[in-house]
């Protein structure tokens, strides 16, 4: 990620005309833009944001909303694993957890200028539980 980015809703806008002042084309929809990157320091705001997503769940009147609310979190829950999956690939997940934003930051340490796509993110984690999937349907076929 480079100083061309721009806060968003909880993570980074790489889309140029937005980072230099411009209107957002796709209305402010960061969740369902391909422009929308999460680094290591928005770890802890998305952890937080998914235990608000399962309290609302679990206090929900009825069954169909519980599932409802899952389904609609689901998305955005692959991509909180796929960020914790790829800082700790990197050796940043320690890092991201231990930060304070009420602290100044060294803005340039890795957890915060590594990015990732949240799309490619979310994408990743699909891809490993098929593999996993697969893994167990061969080993049940061996068995």
């Amino acid at each position: 990620m480079s100083r061309r980015s721009t806060p968003a809703e909880g993570g980074f806008c790489t889309f140029q005309p937005v980072v230099e002042g411009g209107a957002c084309p796709w209305n402010l929809d960061c969740h369902n833009c391909d422009k929308f990157v999460l680094s290591g320091a928005d770890l802890l705001y998305w952890r937080r944001k998914r235990e608000q997503w399962r309290l609302l769940a679990e206090g929900a009147p009825d069954d169909a909303t519980a599932d409802y609310l899952h389904r609609y979190f689901e998305p955005t829950a692959r991509a909180i694993d796929g960020l914790e999956s790829a800082l700790a690939g990197l050796g940043l997940l320690d890092d991201a957890l231990a930060l304070d934003l009420r602290k100044p930051q060294d803005y340039f340490h890795r957890v915060w200028s590594t990015a990732f796509r949240a799309a490619d993110l979310a994408q990743a984690v699909g891809d490993e539980q098929d593999q996993a999937d697969d893994t167990i349907d061969e080993q049940e076929q061996c068995a």
